[in-house]
């Protein structure tokens, strides 16, 4: 990968960091945004707040804040969503011996980000190993965000955060940074789908507040994000022809077990029985006739790693077959995405179905 930077190594952190789960907002601390916010909903014909007086906020005139409708925070592929970027940042991060606790809190003064993207680009940022004052963290933001601007520009994605919104723990903005450095670095996880927020914006004009409901989507499909735009007919038969599936797959599984049987194996699911990768080694050395020595593989896979690693040598062994590069990634086989293994399996069916 080209590096986006290149300075010294900074000096690891000797102890371990737990970054902060109970800062406030510089101007408006999470409760009172909330209460404002929830005041704000409740108003029952006028976006005036005619009972909130300016003494009572700490929303300077014509100032504007955000927050994720309460709603929205309980809806269940939010929460996965929020899960799977945390343990994401952290597996990354482990040995930096940092540990992310709360999104919005850990990540709003560009520390964590700046580990985050070195680690992920292999760069190093010219930046202040540790900054407290305001503006200090801001210039950390912006260095740290030009370089993440730099990767994603070429890819023509609309960027929706900035320094002010990432260090005023704006969630909805670090969630879309977030899904976007999981894009374009491919990560080995599985956003969920189609989730979307609805968003409160609270602004005080003329002493009062007003509110009002924008919707935000965060994530689409797995094949738009990973930046597979082209469609094939596995796309139409998911969308149009879902009654055809099982004939698909029961064609797939009569031709795998036609050459797994030889090995006394013998599969029954798709959708789980090739994630690890084993089979998929195994059915390639049948199909070109050869032995796979053990050792180029993990025949009893544990880790995520280990099956990705798996399912990316049999990817390899595919090349060497003449068989085109697979569409899926290794990462989305091993995340039990059916269409993904449909797709490697159809491949090796439409080349090597007349064998005998």
């Amino acid at each position: 990968m080209n590096e986006v930077c290149a300075l010294p190594a900074l000096r690891r952190p000797p102890v371990v960091l737990v970054c902060r789960a109970a800062a406030s907002c510089t101007l408006l601390t999470m409760s009172d945004l909330q209460e404002e916010g929830k005041n704000a909903i409740n108003s029952p014909m006028s976006p005036a707040l005619a009972d909130v007086h300016p003494e009572d906020t700490q929303l300077e005139e014509n100032e504007e804040r955000t927050m994720i409708d309460p709603t929205s925070k309980e809806d269940p592929k939010f929460k996965e969503l929020v899960k799977v970027l945390l343990d994401w940042i952290n597996d990354v991060l482990v040995e930096e011996r940092i540990i992310v606790k709360q999104l919005e809190e850990d990540l709003y003064d560009g520390q964590v980000l700046q580990k985050l993207l070195e680690k992920l680009a292999g760069c190093k940022l010219n930046v202040a190993e540790v900054t407290q004052s305001e503006i200090g963290q801001k210039q950390k933001l912006q260095t740290v965000l030009e370089a993440v601007h730099d990767l994603l520009r070429p890819r023509g994605w609309a960027l929706r955060w900035s320094v002010d919104s990432i260090h005023g723990k704006n969630l909805v903005a670090i969630l879309h940074l977030l899904v976007s450095l999981a894009m374009h670095f491919r990560a080995p996880i599985r956003l969920p789908e189609h989730v979307t927020v609805q968003v409160v914006v609270v602004r005080k004009r003329e002493g009062l507040l007003h509110s009002s409901h924008i919707s935000e989507e965060l994530t689409t499909t797995t094949e738009m994000m990973m930046g597979r735009f082209e469609r094939d007919a596995f796309d139409t038969l998911f969308d149009h022809a879902p009654d055809k599936l099982s004939v698909v797959k029961k064609s797939l599984i009569t031709f795998v077990n036609k050459h797994l049987n030889k090995l006394n194996l013998e599969v029954t699911e798709l959708e789980t029985q090739f994630a690890d990768g084993v089979y998929l080694v195994l059915l390639m050395g049948l199909l070109e006739d050869y032995f796979v020595p053990l050792h180029n593989f993990y025949l009893t896979p544990e880790s995520f790693d280990q099956k990705v690693h798996n399912v990316s040598f049999a990817f390899e062994l595919m090349l060497d077959g003449g068989l085109k590069k697979p569409k899926a990634r290794p990462e989305d086989v091993v995340n039990l995405d059916l269409k993904s293994t449909l797709r490697v399996l159809y491949n090796l069916f439409t080349k090597y179905k007349n064998m005998e």
